[in-house]
């Protein structure tokens, strides 16, 4: 992980838990083959993609939220 997606994604999601856990399933769907919501370079790696697009603002609580309550429906 790079520090300055770090530190940029730190001042949108000040509680360090939270943005632990936003970040942690952020990864799992990138993996799972989700596609980024930013432009990515071949150096980024799946966490700095999740910790860029909420710095970014292209994540947020809400869309995990939504997700899993879309999964208990199905």
């Amino acid at each position: 992980m790079n520090i300055v997606y770090i530190e940029a994604a730190a001042k949108v999601i000040t509680n360090k838990q939270q943005l632990i856990n936003m970040v942690s399933k952020r990864v799992r769907q990138l993996s799972a083959g989700s596609r980024p919501m930013v432009e990515t370079n071949l150096s980024m790696g799946l966490a700095d993609i999740a910790l860029s697009e909420i710095a970014e603002g292209k994540l947020a609580m809400d869309f995990f939220t939504l997700s899993e309550e879309e999964s208990f429906a199905a």
